[in-house]
């Protein structure tokens, strides 16, 4: 039989929002996500997948649309990928983020919890980001619709912006973007002129070729600036007269730097940023501790909801002065640098060695003697000799990516029996799943969602665990 294709269902009402920025609407018993909605649009969907008990799509007319909707601020709105939420008021997007969270704890979790805490938003839903990165290109992304002759020559040319959903060689040309700072519009606006004047060629991601590539911008609630502007070419000829450019026009940076990069992909890892100006790198301060910043470290992206988000953590660590606290996940050890004063020991461990490096830089700039960072896998260096060397942890805070704690590491937590567990997560299903499994010995006591990234559908949650008696 062949597969039926072209499946539009027609005046579908959007009942409620499901997760990952997708709402659903049921027709014949039969789920259906849908995209770019929210709940009380009435629409055609054109179906993308369809099973036996659900299906994917998104939609092609619009009948009527939610009282729950809100004007979209940003005139990139659903070009660009970034902010996929303009479209909700920012009240209801945190009740919608409560709810991913509860659903996700309940449905997959399966184990018994508390009363959860209100979700903690931002002050501040826009111009809240701390980094951005922009990236040059030949290949403009316009969107379904809007492609005409007349259209043909202005897509053609060069672009700076972000890429867009789903298309990795076609970048949104941004003019305003409403996630840092204006001061950020203006320097890239202004090397995307210097760039059409000078004739600098923008790079093409399918011939490998072009000299400006992509560019980070770091701007820190202390004021310092940092820049990295990456080349797709090795010519001092070209590259030196653009970067004395922007250190002249623009005197709020504080560092700049260049970085070539001659590789088929984008990754910073392995490649070496060049101090053009300045120090090198910026420091950022959350409440009163600094943290040194260099262009390849990571740091969270939203400073002021990250200063909440491990004070939380802090509160729920419960130091009192005489716990030994294993940092797991510690990056750059700004969690457990942040819990240093309650604590009588600070253990850091995290896989990349670049970030402990950066861990026992932050230790040393905020005069903390008492911590140890080191990398390696928990399950490895968490061993008898390593307690008896730095001490079994009162309280283990754990902060792994979104792909959650690895089965082992779950295991050897279960095995290390802390009093007190809190797992920092920037992902409720993967760490629904991860507290079944830490339920053969532990309870969940605490839950508290903040809300670190307005408009988009991502959430943090915070669980504090007891161990049972």
């Amino acid at each position: 039989m062949r597969k039926k294709k072209n499946i539009v269902l027609e005046n579908v009402t959007v009942a409620d929002y499901a997760a990952e920025g997708k709402s659903l609407a049921r027709q014949d018993g039969k789920v259906i996500f849908i995209e770019n909605v929210v709940p009380g649009d009435v629409v055609d969907i054109r179906l993308t997948k369809s099973k036996k008990d659900w299906a994917e799509g998104y939609p092609i007319q619009f009948h009527s649309y939610s009282k729950e909707r809100a004007t979209p601020f940003c005139q990139h709105f659903g070009v660009c990928g970034g902010c996929q939420w303009q479209m909700l008021p920012y009240e209801k997007q945190l009740q919608y983020k409560q709810q991913q969270v509860f659903d996700n704890l309940t449905r997959i979790g399966k184990v018994e919890l508390p009363e959860f805490q209100p979700i903690i938003g931002a002050q501040d839903d826009k111009f809240y980001r701390n980094k951005l990165e922009y990236t040059f290109s030949t290949k403009e992304y316009l969107p379904a619709g809007s492609f005409n002759k007349e259209d043909k020559a202005q897509s053609l040319r060069p672009v700076v912006g972000f890429h867009a959903k789903g298309f990795f060689d076609k970048v949104v040309d941004i003019q305003k973007c409403w996630l840092q700072e204006d001061l950020t519009n203006q320097i890239r606006n202004s090397i995307r002129q210097y760039a059409y004047d000078h004739k600098l060629s923008f790079y093409d991601i399918r011939e490998h070729q072009g000299q400006l590539r992509t560019m980070q911008v770091r701007l820190c609630t202390t004021g310092e600036l940092m820049v990295n502007i990456v080349f797709g070419e090795d010519n001092e000829q070209r590259r030196k007269p653009l970067l004395d450019y922007v250190q002249q026009t623009f005197p709020q940076i504080t560092t700049l730097l260049y970085t070539i990069n001659l590789k088929k992909n984008d990754s910073m890892f392995d490649l070496e940023p060049q101090v053009y100006s300045g120090k090198g790198y910026a420091i950022e301060k959350l409440e009163d501790f600094q943290f040194k910043i260099g262009p390849k470290s990571f740091f969270q992206t939203n400073t002021k909801q990250g200063e909440r988000l491990y004070q939380i953590t802090r509160e729920f660590a419960e130091l009192d002065g005489s716990q030994v606290v294993y940092d797991l996940y510690c990056g750059t050890g700004s969690i457990g640098i942040f819990c240093s004063k309650g604590a009588k020991q600070i253990v850091g461990v995290e896989m990349i060695d670049a970030a402990i490096q950066d861990a026992k830089e932050n230790a040393a700039l905020n005069n903390i003697d008492h911590s140890f960072f080191v990398s390696g896998d928990v399950i490895e260096v968490c061993n008898d000799d390593f307690f008896a060397h730095h001490g079994k942890p009162d309280v283990i805070i754990t902060d792994p990516p979104r792909a959650g704690m690895h089965p082992k590491l779950v295991e050897k937590i279960l095995e290390m029996e802390a009093p007190t567990v809190v797992y920092v997560s920037c992902n409720p299903a993967t760490q629904a799943r991860d507290l079944q499994l830490l339920d053969a010995k532990y309870k969940v006591t605490k839950v508290q969602p903040v809300d670190m990234f307005p408009h988009t559908h991502h959430i943090e949650n915070i669980v504090q665990l007891k161990l049972k008696s």
